[in-house]
């Protein structure tokens, strides 16, 4: 199993530290008028808001650590890294697609939804296979093998665990929409959801580094 770059541990721990602080430092600056309960994160990134500067540089800032993140994961699947990389890349777009200050946005809405698309589906395309029976990954020669260790792959790459990330962050996506049309609590939704989203790399690659004794390149 490839080992995971020092580098990768510092962008997964940055991810979801950049986002909270960017929503709580912007939520100060909008005043006393903005509910974080009730108004969604997009409403600090929008045209006009005091705080729109803290928090597109927060989504900036967030979109680059899943980027760094994807690129050096190397012992998860590759098209599980680039589905991660594309959340991180929405993310940034972001900044060109702000909310309006009131109202909807068409260009904005697809692409929050393209990006919470791919950071759900990220942990079952990261899933890495055992290459077969008895078997586990060689960095050596074509056709080297060595006996199945007892865990070949970090937890945070195994099927279930991944599979059970990914329908939670599709549940999440579901209460979110009941929270905005219905409940009128979208604010509490998205943050619980998108801090999800952005803490669950920093559970995988912690358990890349776990997986190769704690030690990093």
């Amino acid at each position: 199993m490839r080992s995971v770059p020092w580098w990768v541990l510092l962008s997964s721990i940055s991810a979801p530290v950049l986002l909270v602080a960017g929503w709580s430092v912007s939520a100060e600056l909008q005043g006393p008028g903005y509910d974080p309960a009730s108004s969604t994160i997009s409403i600090l990134a929008a045209d006009g808001a005091r705080g729109y500067w803290v928090m597109t540089s927060a989504l900036l800032a967030l979109g680059a650590c899943h980027a760094i993140t994807a690129c050096g994961l190397r012992p998860a699947a590759v098209r599980g890294r680039v589905a991660l990389a594309g959340g991180g890349l929405a993310a940034m777009l972001l900044a060109l697609f702000p909310a309006p200050s009131s109202g909807g946005s068409f260009s904005h809405g697809v692409v929050v939804a393209i990006g919470f698309s791919l950071l759900a589906v990220w942990p079952v395309l990261a899933v890495r296979r055992v290459p077969g029976p008895g078997v586990r990954e060689w960095d050596g020669g074509p056709g080297a093998a060595i006996p199945l260790a007892a865990d070949p792959v970090p937890w945070g790459l195994r099927p279930v665990p991944s599979v059970v990330a990914a329908a939670l962050m599709w549940l999440g996506g579901a209460w979110f929409l009941l929270a905005l049309f219905v409940l009128g609590t979208a604010g509490a939704a998205e943050r619980v959801i998108t801090f999800a989203q952005s803490f669950w790399p920093l559970v995988v690659v912690v358990s890349c580094v776990r997986h190769q004794g704690g030690r990093v390149v």
